[in-house]
């Protein structure tokens, strides 16, 4: 009983610690960027480096998250005197909600007027990690003529959501994004405001990151996002295959195993032709977007916009001669 009264005090007092933590980086940390209206709501916009002739770099997270993901790869990129934008999509992050469902047709729409709102003129290099890749799909379809170049990092395809290990996966991951709604909804999150990012940001994106895991607001706004993967994809796959008038490179991590094959061949499979490939074999799916890494994702960047307008595409991102679609990396 003593027991099980001392381990009620502390995770009471780690959940206390974290909620005055919390509230008190809130308060001495205000968010990068702006709140751009795209219609009775606000969008939260972070645009950094100079403008220039060059094509800007507009960046789309994966689930759960928004700009602060792309925190330490902004950063890079401004190294390179080279312009970017991400933002927080709706719900998320310091972002307005936006009307249900949240599918792909729903966030390429919002992303459409959220580029009109901006200022910020086309054609872009469009970034996008995860499960952006399903969104960058649509909006490519779209907006042919905003569209300059494409790198995807670990992103996903409308056609390897149809795999069956993508079909298990999407379940476990629903389940799991439930789950935290509800946790997020009461309050259990707070104490993963101690924990860090899983990233490896610079600080001001691991408040914002940490900002977020604390928020049951953004974990109910993820949860309808992941509710509507499936739908997302279905459209994706509808707009057809990506065009071969622009230069793309595929951003893969981790070592090679039987399970990151299958997902990399699929990549591969659904890629246009000349796509340049490139596998980052000491990260991870979320680490690759982190410091540790951030300057080798930000030359694949800067490497795909200054392609841009060129044709035939001939280098790789490494500088090797492109790989086939049926080559191993």
């Amino acid at each position: 009983m003593r027991v099980l009264v001392v381990l009620t005090l502390i995770l009471a007092g780690a959940w206390g610690a974290a909620a005055v933590a919390a509230e008190v980086a809130g308060r001495r940390h205000a968010p990068r960027g702006d709140l751009v209206d795209i219609g009775g709501r606000r969008l939260r916009l972070v645009c950094e480096g100079p403008r220039s002739a060059a094509p800007t770099v507009w960046l789309e997270a994966g689930a759960f998250s928004g700009a602060a993901d792309f925190a330490a790869i902004q950063m890079a990129l401004t190294g390179k005197g080279v312009r970017s934008c991400a933002y927080d999509r709706a719900g998320l992050g310091y972002s307005d909600p936006g009307p249900r469902p949240r599918d792909g047709a729903a966030i390429v729409g919002d992303l459409e007027q959220l580029i009109g709102a901006s200022g910020e003129p086309g054609p872009f290099v469009f970034v996008g990690h995860s499960m952006a890749g399903l969104y960058l799909r649509l909006f490519a379809a779209r907006n042919p003529q905003q569209v300059a170049g494409l790198v995807l990092l670990d992103a996903a395809t409308p056609e390897m959501v149809e795999m069956p290990e993508a079909q298990r996966f999407l379940g476990r991951f629903l389940t799991m994004a439930r789950i935290g709604a509800v946790a997020g909804t009461l309050g259990l999150t707070k104490p993963l405001y101690l924990v860090g990012d899983p990233i490896g940001l610079p600080p001001a994106g691991k408040t914002e990151k940490r900002h977020g895991f604390v928020s049951g607001r953004q974990s109910r706004n993820a949860l309808a996002e992941v509710e509507s993967w499936r739908s997302a994809a279905r459209q994706a796959a509808a707009s057809g295959p990506p065009s071969d008038r622009w230069p793309v490179a595929l951003l893969t991590a981790g070592p090679r195993s039987p399970e990151r094959s299958a997902w990399h061949d699929a990549r591969r499979a659904a890629a246009p032709a000349h796509a340049l490939f490139d596998n980052i074999d000491a990260a991870d799916h979320r680490t690759m977007l982190g410091l540790t890494h951030a300057g080798r994702v930000a030359a694949a960047i800067v490497h795909v916009r200054d392609l841009a307008g060129q044709s035939p595409f001939t280098t790789s991102v490494s500088g090797r001669p492109p790989h086939s679609v049926h080559e191993p990396s």
